[in-house]
């Protein structure tokens, strides 16, 4: 992959053993006669990869100029089910509006896949440019998406990581895991996980603090100081070496509140 990034270049790496880049693309289509019989006729013609990286190819560009117009509803129509189900037009707008103008973008790079595609992209926003990997499916709907963050600090990173969560936004929120993660933890099980400890602790107010409680050469744990209306407590997350969250550990009995 001699024109990604290193940094993308690991993703890359990490969703393809996660399976979310699915099996080997054929190089042109299949030669071999079609099967006799009723299959012969609901047989789909399979893709090469060069159709497939072209489709995701013009789906980066109709989301991209989704995300550029502010248009909440066409960008909410572009995700795949299994975001729709945790967000709303109206939160696509809201994050729209909390996020840097887009001035414009280059394509560096697309992956093909069966299932799902991987699309590389430099985006040219009013506070700098940022790199953003974006994970389409077969139907051309946004996947999954993940933002490069590794000059950030790992406490701004598990910061934002928690206040997405508790304003609800889960999408937003499964963007800061390790792309290998995203799959086994879609945004529907980061809301369950986030109401379950809501339960215990109380609607979330506010997050008071992060900082390090630990930094190896492959890990930073960060402790999050978060308030809830009942109690607060530390919530701990988990960073790798370019501040992609690998874990997060939310207490099933948290701290009692401190004694006057």
């Amino acid at each position: 992959m001699p024109g990604l990034s290193t940094p993308f270049r690991r993703g890359l790496i990490a969703l393809a053993a996660a399976g979310l880049l699915g099996s080997a693309l054929p190089a042109a289509r299949s030669q071999a006669s079609p099967p006799s019989g009723a299959a012969a006729t609901t047989s789909a013609p399979q893709l090469t990869s060069a159709e497939i990286e072209q489709r995701a190819r013009q789906a980066a560009l109709r989301i991209l100029q989704a995300l550029q117009s502010g248009t909440a509803e066409s960008r909410y129509a572009q995700f795949a089910p299994r975001l729709q189900q945790v967000t709303s037009p109206a939160m696509v707008q809201r994050n729209i509006a909390a996020q840097p103008k887009l001035l414009g973008w280059v394509i560096k790079d697309v992956i093909p896949g069966m299932e799902s595609s991987l699309v590389e992209v430099t985006l040219k926003t009013a506070a700098g440019p940022r790199e953003l990997l974006l994970a389409i499916d077969a139907k051309g709907r946004l996947d999954g998406y993940h933002f490069d963050v590794a000059d950030e600090p790992a406490e701004k990173v598990a910061r934002q990581f928690i206040e997405a969560l508790g304003q609800g936004k889960f999408v937003l929120a499964s963007g800061f895991l390790d792309p290998a993660l995203q799959p086994e933890i879609p945004p529907a099980s980061l809301q369950v996980k986030w109401q379950n400890l809501q339960r215990l602790t109380g609607n979330y107010i506010k997050v008071r603090k992060a900082f390090q409680a630990e930094n190896t050469n492959r890990t930073r744990l960060v402790l999050v100081t978060t308030e809830f209306n009942r109690l607060s407590d530390n919530l701990f997350v988990i960073l790798n070496g370019r501040n992609e969250i690998i874990g997060v550990d939310f207490p099933q009995v948290p701290s009692a509140p401190a004694a006057p």
